[in-house]
């Protein structure tokens, strides 16, 4: 086998196993001897490092990895932030409140409530954790039933749904927001 075409196997076998891949493993998956493997590696280290390429390989004993580099945690953190920076609208507030003072509840129950469509606030809220389905009614058309989630608990601070303040506290925190406004 020529060498470019081991480099490129053990290159695939790394980033697809993801764990560290020991020597002799690799030597076994490749069938080349370990020595020869050695030398392979300690060159692709080298390669990898010299032409400062995104990912590394890391040796620890006898296992290799590939890992990304650590001058580029910056960027990388960029990338694993939630998607989802913006607030919720009023629209999916006043949905994401219905559903968690009246759950179990189906969507045309909502939109009674609210009086006007709530497909997109509810597909909001379940794309976002924040509401889950719960199974669906038997009854015609089988209806989603929704409820909240334990990422809406820790979002707002409850422990439970029994934390939630009454519907009359709200209402009074409500009115005082109103007249201080």
């Amino acid at each position: 086998m020529e060498n470019k075409e081991l480099k490129a196997i053990i290159e695939a076998l790394l980033f697809t196993w993801g764990d560290p891949l020991d020597l002799g493993d690799i030597s076994t998956i490749t069938e080349v001897d370990e020595k020869t493997l050695a030398r392979v590696m300690d060159e692709m280290v080298g390669d990898f490092d010299y032409n400062r390429r995104g990912v590394r390989i890391v040796k620890a004993n006898r296992s290799y990895q590939l890992s990304t580099r650590p001058e580029h945690y910056h960027w990388i953190k960029k990338l694993s932030n939630p998607k989802f920076t913006r607030g919720l609208s009023n629209a999916a507030l006043e949905t994401l409140s219905i559903i968690a003072y009246r759950q179990p509840v189906i969507k045309s129950d909502v939109e009674a409530i609210r009086g006007v469509r709530s497909d997109r606030s509810i597909e909001t809220l379940v794309d976002r954790g924040l509401v889950k389905e719960l199974g669906r009614m038997d009854k015609v058309g089988r209806p989603i039933i929704y409820g909240t989630t334990d990422l809406f608990l820790r979002s707002f601070g409850l422990e439970s749904l029994e934390n939630l303040p009454s519907l009359e506290e709200f209402n009074e925190n409500m009115e005082n927001i109103a007249f201080e406004e």
